[in-house]
């Protein structure tokens, strides 16, 4: 394990169905550790079946911990930009709904910058045709971990989903 206290970071990002997204970020050199949960509603403390009644306002996102010094925030937007069609609103491929939708939450100023410019730079790189990136931009609200069953899930079940 990397990092300590003092150096470790916080990026949360939301891009579909969370057990995928988490996969993707979960083996990156850097990462100390990811965990699915809800972010960006109005409920508190809100369970996967609340959060899929699309009542909540939650969106399904993977929290990531990483060690800066392995690697770097840029990155993992890059990352964050390379799994997902951002041009989609509340859905990914056949999962339909905000809580599946596209989202970065930042957790300080300079994230917040660095996603702003991230998204800019996407929109005109004509790297998703020349559509409208959907991505909403938001400071991190609360994170509410998502039960047990949807942590590491692919770690634990196998297959995938798309994301």
């Amino acid at each position: 394990m990397t990092g300590n206290a003092e150096t470790v970071k916080k990026a949360t990002f939301g891009a579909g169905c969370f057990w995928g997204v988490e996969a993707a970020f979960s083996n990156i050199k850097g990462v100390i550790s990811t965990a699915v949960g809800y972010m960006g509603g109005t409920f508190k403390n809100p369970g996967y079946k609340d959060v899929c009644t699309g009542q909540t306002g939650h969106a399904e996102v993977v929290q990531v911990a990483y060690d800066p010094q392995e690697v770097s925030y840029e990155h993992l937007l890059k990352v964050f930009w390379s799994i997902h069609d951002p041009t989609q609103l509340n859905r990914q491929g056949p999962d339909i709904g905000t809580n599946y939708r596209s989202v970065i939450f930042y957790h300080d100023a300079e994230q917040g910058k660095l996603a702003r410019k991230s998204k800019e730079n996407m929109e005109v790189s004509g790297a998703f045709g020349f559509g409208k990136i959907m991505t909403e931009i938001l400071p991190a609200p609360e994170f509410y971990r998502a039960e047990e069953y949807h942590q590491q899930y692919h770690k634990k079940h196998g297959g995938s989903c798309r994301i």
